[in-house]
């Protein structure tokens, strides 16, 4: 596998898991009031949603930062 890919896929896989953590820790903490749809646990489908759009965020977020510190 060229250095490139192998260095891309790993920096986004880092960025993906650090933030599906981080939606994780928010989602579990209650970000919201506990009446409300998003603290049942009935909403999977919110739920994935919601740990995805992070670790997509935080995945392309950590490899530019990541890009652009490898060329200084």
């Amino acid at each position: 596998m060229p250095q490139l890919i192998a260095f891309m896929l790993t920096r986004l896989s880092i960025g993906f898991a650090l933030g599906v953590l981080t939606a994780l820790a928010i989602w579990i903490n209650g970000f919201a009031p506990a009446g409300s749809a998003a603290s049942s646990s009935d909403y999977y489908v919110a739920q994935a949603v919601f740990l995805y759009l992070f670790g997509s965020t935080i995945a392309l977020g950590y490899l530019a930062t990541a890009l652009w510190l490898d060329k200084l």
